[in-house]
């Protein structure tokens, strides 16, 4: 991906993620309840997606519980630290006219190509969506 694609999918989707954040904030006791979903996939097939729950942890972290935060996602944690430092490293990156961010970001795409990385982060996904169903997410 283009170094100012990336840049500016990530903003739009921070900027969607923090708006999200805020609504969910404000309506956090529907938001809490089971029957509250905006997943698609388990709006039709009634199973909980790798994902759900995320929102709910992300909500845990900005109310500084990160242990439950942990149980009810783990991807809410990589989703807040995303949200985090994507904004602050690429607002660096413009001031200071590098590319720190990209070169990192291609680095890692590289690590995360490789086979026997990407069958790991695959199992990880998959264990989770079991814990997620077992959980009754």
């Amino acid at each position: 991906m283009h170094k100012n694609k990336l840049y500016l999918f990530l903003l739009f989707a921070c900027f969607v993620g923090y708006s999200w954040l805020l609504f969910s904030l404000q309506h956090e006791h529907e938001i809490q309840s089971q029957e509250f979903t905006v997943c698609l996939f388990k709006k039709v097939t009634t199973i909980p997606c790798p994902s759900c729950g995320t929102t709910r942890s992300v909500m845990q972290l900005s109310h500084g519980n990160f242990l439950s935060a942990i149980l009810i996602n783990p991807f809410g944690i990589i989703v807040g630290l995303i949200m985090i430092i994507a904004p602050v490293w690429i607002s660096y990156d413009f001031i200071q006219k590098k590319e720190t961010f990209y070169t990192t970001y291609l680095k890692i795409e590289t690590i995360l190509r490789k086979r026997k990385v990407a069958i790991v982060l695959i199992i990880l996904v998959i264990a989770n969506w079991i814990w997620n169903i077992k959980k009754n997410l």
